[in-house]
């Protein structure tokens, strides 16, 4: 008789594991927001910091694309500095990045998607293309897609 283990990893050990990634590539004194948190901000602007080809497969609802590798200040003069931005990305690097940026521009109230576009989709929220509702979402790579429990998972 042979016997067979399987190894089961439930959510929430995955989820603190991704936690823990998080932890290691955030800046600490830059501020986060959390999905469940940006659901009652209409106002606020939402910044899409991946490359065009991520938001073009889906995005935040009525976020603005602006780029990582082609972000420059000019896409974002037209907003008031005192006014709340978000920024997001796939896990939350690049939107850092460029909200250290925006900072430095004189942006006072700027802050991370936290878990990025991963953890706004594996918390159920919404991501659009073309303004349809779609269960893709870019993960930037086959490396980053394993954090992605829900949706389908699109990568380069």
């Amino acid at each position: 008789m042979m016997l067979y283990f399987i190894s089961v990893v439930p959510l929430f050990a995955q989820n603190t594991a991704f936690k823990a990634l998080l932890n290691t590539i955030y800046e600490k004194d830059f501020p986060v927001i959390y999905p469940e948190e940006l659901a009652d901000k209409k106002d606020w602007v939402v910044l899409d910091a991946r490359e065009l080809r991520e938001f073009e497969v889906s995005h935040l609802p009525h976020s603005i694309w602006v780029g990582y590798e082609a972000f420059d200040l000019s896409k974002v003069e037209m907003f008031n500095k005192d006014q709340p931005i978000v920024v997001y990305c796939t896990v939350g690097y690049r939107s850092q990045k460029v909200g250290e940026q925006l900072r430095s521009a004189g942006f006072r109230e700027v802050y991370n998607l936290y878990g990025g576009i991963i953890h706004w989709v594996n918390e159920s929220n919404p991501v659009y293309k073309n303004q349809v509702e779609t269960e893709e979402v870019h993960v930037y790579s086959r490396t980053w897609g394993i954090w992605l429990q829900k949706g389908v998972k699109i990568h380069d």
